[in-house]
């Protein structure tokens, strides 16, 4: 079997020609089937919550808070039943099969094999008023890394800036020049744009059109990422033993951190993303995801097929695209190239906001950019699974406002719902707790799956300490989806009257944030919680208390905020190794590397 020969899943051979996606990977036919069962699950478990619902708030007749709260939980609801079922059908992936990779990749086998590397591959870094010198080392860690292959004569390296602050132009120069000059050669290049058009995708597109015909491939690594080279040879051999595949996203997970709060964060999104995309990958196939780094593109198709429009009115949803990868994404599988995941933890990184207040920044980033696929859904030629990828991501906000709108409504059922001769508390209940462990499912999927894995908690420094940091980590999602559920209901307020977002560097080293800070910014919430406590606990100090996984993160937002932000409780869990990765137990030489230079 050579190496552009395909890989079947089960066995056998594929179907014949056209009944395979584009780089025959997979069975069309396989695939399509998939999707209905996941069609149906979702369809079937959103009505039944749905139903439920509904019966308990139309008990004894509906008011019209009655009705709001039904059409706020009827659109919250599908991000959380999607959640829950990628996360069981990973969870069974994983377990069912001896080869759970080969079910959702089958083209990963492509680069376990020692072939020499024939295609050239532009590895470039984007900065935009970023710390030059730390995100320029970490360039020259992935570098050295790809070096020690034997492959790094098919690597060059570029230095991509839309920097518009002098000082920080004129550092990015002198560690360019000193990169470029340990280099040897013309092997790295630095170019800074004068203006920020088109933002991230115009910076991209520049390199494309000055550099873009050099390569078969880009590797694109944002400020905070990193990879080692044997990950991104690997990747770079299924890519070349597949013509026809356009996008391998690598998964993204994150760094050792000093912060408590990206400690937290990263060890829940570690558990999450590893049932949750094994699941999404196993339907959702040749349809991927980008996330805009950490993957490998392939340059041709992209230069041709997925430049962005330019939306139609004035920002914040017209103009230039900023969230622009899911829609190269769906561009790129239009133009006939599959666009894949690899849903397995290899040296693909990334660091994490180091308190919320950044964390909230970047969400509300995104927010906007999300928001304005509004405008790509008539696009023609989507495949009809991308356009659902569009969907999902406005969903994936939209859900938000709905979410606090019930939550501010919450104390109309307190006090007008016991009084109902008919009102279901046992089954309200029930509901009530059934719908948290679905949005739990994804995190507790991951536990899960770490637990049942002979060995697997070692990776996290033994059973205990998991344990310990899995409930950690719970407690902390419900805080943490409380202030930043508030945080993108305001600014979704505001994208309604004009209001839009400023791009700029960020904050990626730990740091604190004073009681002043956290005052000004998250005051909004506590004086929310506080009011739809008090009045719950006026109409039923019952109610009250089974309101805390929602309303306890208002409750106590500021405090929250500066005690995950204390450089003092970060040093206290990496002395105790609290919410660990594997990473930080076996850290490899990469990681090694980017902690020594700072």
């Amino acid at each position: 079997m050579n190496d552009l020969t395909p890989f079947p899943a089960q066995g056998g051979t594929l179907p014949p020609d056209g009944s395979t996606t584009p780089a025959g990977i997979q069975s069309t036919a396989e695939l399509r089937k998939r999707r209905w069962i996941v069609l149906a699950l979702n369809v079937v478990t959103w009505w039944l919550l749905n139903a439920a619902a509904w019966s308990i708030l139309g008990s004894g007749g509906w008011t019209i808070v009655d009705i709001v709260l039904a059409l706020c939980f009827a659109i919250a609801t599908p991000w959380t039943v999607l959640g829950f079922w990628n996360a069981l059908i990973g969870l069974w992936v994983l377990h069912e099969f001896d080869d759970p990779l080969a079910e959702v990749a089958p083209f990963a086998r492509a680069g376990d094999s020692d072939t020499p590397l024939t295609v050239r591959t532009a590895v470039f870094m984007t900065l935009r008023n970023e710390d030059p010198e730390r995100a320029i080392d970490r360039l020259k860690i992935v570098k050295d890394s790809i070096d020690r292959t034997g492959q790094g004569g098919q690597f060059d390296y570029f230095i991509l800036s839309d920097t518009n602050r002098p000082d920080v132009a004129e550092r990015e120069e002198r560690a360019a020049a000193a990169f470029a000059t340990e280099a040897g050669g013309d092997r790295v290049v630095y170019r800074r744009r004068t203006d920020n058009a088109g933002f991230k995708a115009g910076n991209v597109r520049d390199f494309l059109e000055r550099w873009g015909a050099r390569y078969e491939l880009m590797l694109p690594l944002d400020a905070d990422s990193l990879m080692s080279g044997a990950t991104i040879v690997r990747h770079v051999r299924m890519m070349q033993a597949y013509p026809k595949l356009g996008i391998l996203q690598s998964l993204v997970v994150g760094m050792p951190s000093a912060s408590a709060f990206a400690r937290i964060f990263q060890f829940g999104m570690r558990q999450g993303m590893r049932s949750y995309t094994m699941g999404q990958a196993w339907w959702v196939g040749d349809c991927g995801p980008f996330w805009g780094h950490n993957a490998l593109v392939r340059i041709r198709p992209f230069m041709e097929h997925c430049h962005l429009p330019l939306l139609s009115g004035e920002p914040p949803l017209g103009g230039h695209i900023l969230s622009h990868d899911q829609v190269e994404a769906t561009f790129m599988r239009r133009a006939g190239y599959e666009v894949r995941v690899l849903p397995e933890e290899e040296g693909s990184w990334e660091e994490n906001p180091p308190t919320i207040l950044e964390f909230s920044r970047r969400d509300v980033r995104w927010c906007q950019g999300n928001m304005q696929y509004v405008k790509l859904l008539d696009e023609p030629g989507l495949k009809a699974i991308s356009r659902f990828q569009l969907v999902w991501a406005i969903l994936m906000f939209v859900g938000v406002p709905a979410w606090t709108l019930m939550i501010a409504l919450s104390p109309f059922l307190a006090w007008h719902g016991p009084s109902r001769a008919a009102f279901p508390v046992g089954f309200a209940i029930a509901v009530y707790v059934a719908f948290f462990l679905m949005y739990l499912m994804p995190k507790i999927a991951g536990f899960i799956d770490i637990l049942i894995t002979e060995g697997a908690t070692d990776r996290y420094g033994g059973r205990a300490r998991f344990l310990a940091a899995a409930a950690i980590e719970l407690a902390f999602s419900f805080l943490l989806g409380a202030l930043t559920s508030f945080r993108i209901s305001v600014f979704m307020i505001g994208l309604a009257l004009g209001k839009s977002v400023t791009w700029g560097g960020q904050q990626r080293d730990a740091m604190a944030l004073t009681w002043r800070e956290a005052w000004d910014a998250f005051w909004p919430q506590m004086a929310f919680g506080w009011a739809v406590f008090g009045l719950l606990w006026l109409a039923s100090p019952a109610a009250a208390y089974w309101s805390l996984p929602l309303t306890a993160g208002f409750l106590i937002a500021v405090p929250f905020a500066v005690l995950t932000a204390s450089p003092a409780l970060g040093r206290f869990f990496v002395r105790r190794k609290l919410c660990g990765i594997p990473e930080e137990f076996d850290t490899p030489a990469e990681i090694a590397a980017a902690r020594a230079r700072g």
